[in-house]
């Protein structure tokens, strides 16, 4: 009786915690096409809010103010599509107003492409800037879903229509020849992507995933070329607020001469800053950057500027013909220009380089050295050698009962050996981030309190290894019970506080896959004690019937689990490779970021 109700306990849970039912938090991808919210009822007839625009005419990369308004309603959803088609994908990108209300979402290829809600707070009006693109339509159609209430809601509001002037065929695309674009242009505009070709022949490049196309939405590209006694620099990648550089006598920011392109009202603004300790760069009131060029366009912001080697009359500007670290840093800013902190660790070169010497086309790490051991360690000694040394201790001890190792039986020595690995390898990764920090972090969130609380149980494991009675003695029992309490307690706060580790901002990798990859490795764990668990219960019930007395005799435990060698060897080797799979794709994460 006791399986429907958990039956209906689960298919509740999965009801309510399914994404396309609600969308609180704006959310919504998953109506991209149709732009009809799942609440389940008909859409109103009459719209009772309306559309607005600053314009009707528009040219490739030119910035449209997009207004809705009306009674107060709680959710909505923007986009922008073709005129003639309005069953066609999202057209162009959008830039937000106010970060507070509303989010960008990604729809189909284009990033940016809609608008949505933070929250379901009540709101009057909402402001976003629609960005148009180099290949967009003639004639684009802005439609808005508005809920009100859950079960009442408009789907695709019509707003007006804003066309492009005397074209009478599609726009060439972005990346067509700059001759075509510069007369819907002015100067200070560029007219296509920055181009990667020359990297490590004729100019410097950082480039970050490694090799990346800087026309893409997802590469973040820095590129130094020398042209007697200045240096051309071009920078680019996936941001709404600033891109950064900066050049470094080391690692850490401070006394630092820095470089920022933001988005300021939908126009860039190039400066130079000083960076002084980890506070707000202080902004330059002059600068001796030439020739400054910008592109604001599909989510990518793009600015190139020129500047001499030496600049001896300007305080804070290094020569660019001596060696440094370059940090390349992404953010956001506000409307009127102000850059607030980054969210995710700068890219930092892993050496000194001189950007006028030899060309190079090279990557960087926005997780520094330590972090990333800190990281590894933590993964071996918790996914791997704990893991494996519980399975050991466990299910193994009348299988290796009979073998003896250095003594001892061969599970004790396997689990004891592992064991230590573990806390060999916990006290290294603990000690590294205070190394990397100098001290306490204030911004990691509870993963370093947690992190202590499980360096202290791992010691006292050791410890009460250390003084633990013999097998027949009155206070085995107790013992038993404070090993088994305090290592379970010790694992299951290590996998909360890695869960919580993965997205800090000095190691951040890949979201979600490593939500994804760490909850398939606690259910590989969890899957194989349970089988265990299982086999093992079965043994037991297993029975001899003797037919002189017809009596059903239970099997001893020891006896019972001896038959399962064979199958407890095979379900160890398979959940070692397993394991070994998991350690070795957080590996990989873990050096690419």
């Amino acid at each position: 009786m006791e399986l429907p109700g958990f039956a209906v306990a689960v298919w509740m849970f999965i009801c309510l915690y399914a994404p396309v039912v609600g969308y609180p938090n704006g959310k919504v991808r998953e109506a991209c096409t149709s732009m009809v919210p799942c609440h389940g009822g008909s859409p109103q007839l009459s719209p009772e809010h309306t559309i607005t625009v600053n314009g009707t005419e528009f040219k490739p990369g030119d910035n449209i103010e997009v207004h809705l308004s009306g009674p107060d309603f709680e959710g909505f959803f923007i986009q922008a599509r073709d005129a003639g088609h309005l069953d066609s994908p999202a057209v162009g990108s959008f830039v937000l107003a106010d970060r507070r209300r509303s989010q960008l979402l990604t729809c189909g290829r284009t990033k940016n492409s809609a608008v949505s809600h933070t929250s379901k707070a009540k709101k009057k009006d909402i402001k976003v800037y629609w960005i148009a693109p180099g290949d967009a339509p003639k004639r684009v159609q802005f439609l808005a879903t508005v809920v009100k209430k859950y079960r009442i809601f408009w789907v695709k509001i019509p707003g007006p229509v804003v066309s492009q002037p005397d074209v009478l065929s599609p726009t060439p695309p972005l990346h067509a020849t700059s001759e075509v674009m510069s007369t819907s242009h002015p100067v200070s505009y560029i007219s296509k992507p920055f181009s990667a070709s020359g990297c490590g022949i004729m100019k410097f490049c950082i480039r970050n995933p490694t090799n990346c196309d800087p026309g893409s939405a997802s590469c973040f590209f820095l590129s130094f070329q020398q042209e007697e006694s200045s240096v051309f620099i071009e920078m680019s990648g996936p941001s709404e607020g600033y891109l950064a550089f900066a050049f470094s006598h080391d690692q850490w920011m401070g006394g630092d001469d820095a470089y920022l392109c933001v988005n300021e009202d939908h126009r860039v603004h190039v400066s130079t800053a000083h960076l002084k300790e980890r506070s707000h760069p202080h902004l330059d009131s002059e600068n001796a950057l030439e020739d400054v060029l910008w592109r604001l366009a599909d989510g990518i912001l793009q600015c190139s500027f020129r500047r001499s080697i030496h600049l001896p009359a300007y305080k804070g500007r290094f020569n660019l013909d001596t060696s440094y670290y370059i940090f390349l840093a992404d953010g956001e800013a506000s409307e009127g220009g102000l850059v607030y902190k980054h969210r995710r660790q700068p890219l930092v070169t892993d050496g000194l380089y001189n950007v006028t010497g030899l060309p190079q086309d090279i990557g960087g790490s926005r997780a520094p050295q330590l972090i990333k051991a800190h990281g590894a360690l933590m993964f071996v000694a918790w996914i791997t050698t704990v893991s494996i040394g519980v399975i050991v201790a466990r299910f193994f001890k009348p299988v290796w009962s009979h073998s003896f190792l250095l003594g001892k039986e061969l599970w004790f020595q396997v689990h004891r050996m592992l064991m230590l690995t573990t806390v060999m390898l916990t006290s290294i990764s603990f000690v590294l981030p205070f190394v990397y920090r100098g001290g306490w972090s204030q911004q990691a969130g509870f993963h370093p309190f947690l992190g202590c609380a499980v360096m202290a149980l791992t010691i006292f494991q050791l410890l009460m290894a250390g003084f633990r009675p013999s097998r027949h003695a009155p206070r085995r029992q107790l013992f038993n019970w404070f090993h088994w309490s305090a290592g379970t307690t010790a694992r299951i706060l290590a996998v909360v506080t890695v869960f919580l580790g993965m997205d800090l901002p000095a190691l951040d990798l890949p979201d979600p896959w490593d939500t994804y990859a760490m909850i398939g490795f606690v259910a590989w764990h969890v899957g194989t004690d349970v089988l265990l668990e299982i086999h093992s219960f079965c043994l037991v019930r297993k029975v001899e019937v003797i037919e002189d007395d017809r009596v059903q005799i239970l099997q001893s435990l020891t006896s019972a689990e001896a038959e399962g060698h064979l199958f407890k060897r095979i379900v160890l080797t398979i959940y070692v490779c397993g394991n070994i799979v998991f350690l070795v794709a957080f590996l990989i994460a873990i050096n690419q970021v």
